[in-house]
């Protein structure tokens, strides 16, 4: 079994996040960097499944993007995966779902994989797209909001988070593409001798330029945090008296409104 796992590099969240010059995307100074959190979940996920099949399945970890992210490339194989691949694009960020999915379809389109995992979404967009067109270009079965698997005779049961806390259940034969949701799993530390295999890993390096390029669907036209519509009130004292002091606010309120 041929296992491939997505995972994309993002501005850590607790950062400050200022537009760029351009006013399309972030500007990228002085941010500190780490894996998307639902890739994560994609990852152990597919190491969980190595590990319970034995040593025959190969699992290739595939990131796009500058030089930078072979640092998440570098991690997922330090926590088990086999090799790496990288696709050299500095530009990534301003491709659309549509595009990132063409990418990631022909890499995985050359190697036969049966599996892929992917997270629901990144942190930094948030579209929850790639995964879905991806395996729609791969004409292969897509499970989306994976909170659950399992894998028995060849056969996947898979339990989806659905709205309102439902959740569905989905059973499939490879191939198939997962994205995978909070809540899977834990995921795992890189161990110390991990670490040190990880450094006879194959990382491989495919140009962009390389690969067939797709004409974007969208284009981002603007970047700006929202603006701010006030400020809070603090009210401080005893209970009795913030009561009175509130109900006079919200009546001040209800009549402006009313004005």
């Amino acid at each position: 079994m041929k296992i491939l796992v997505c995972v994309k590099q993002v501005p850590d969240m607790d950062s400050r996040f200022r537009p760029n010059s351009a006013g399309v995307w972030f500007d990228e100074a002085d941010l500190d960097w780490r894996m998307n959190e639902y890739d994560e979940y994609a990852l152990e996920q597919a190491l969980q499944l190595k590990e319970q099949l034995g040593e025959a399945p190969e699992v290739t970890v595939l990131s796009i993007g500058p030089d930078r992210v072979v640092e998440v490339i570098k991690k997922a194989l330090a926590m088990g995966c086999d090799r790496g691949i990288h696709v050299s694009d500095p530009e990534v960020v301003f491709k659309d779902p549509w595009q990132v999915a063409g990418i990631i379809a022909a890499c995985a389109g050359e190697d036969g994989f049966d599996l892929v995992f992917t997270g629901m979404q990144s942190q930094d967009r948030g579209s929850a797209q790639v995964g879905v067109i991806a395996a729609e270009l791969l004409g292969i079965p897509c499970v989306t909001t994976l909170v659950g698997f399992s894998f028995n005779d060849g056969v996947i049961t898979a339990r989806r988070e659905l709205e309102g806390g439902s959740r569905g259940i989905v059973r499939l034969r490879p191939p198939a593409l997962f994205t995978c949701q909070s809540g899977l799993n834990s995921p795992r530390y890189p161990t110390l001798p991990n670490i040190l295999k990880s450094r006879k890993k194959e990382i491989r390096t495919i140009p962009v330029e390389d690969l067939p390029a797709s004409t974007p669907l969208s284009v981002t036209t603007g970047f700006y945090p929202p603006a701010r519509k006030g400020s809070g009130i603090v009210l401080e004292g005893e209970l009795s008296g913030l009561v009175d002091r509130l109900m006079e606010i919200l009546r001040g309120k209800c009549a402006a409104v009313r004005l």
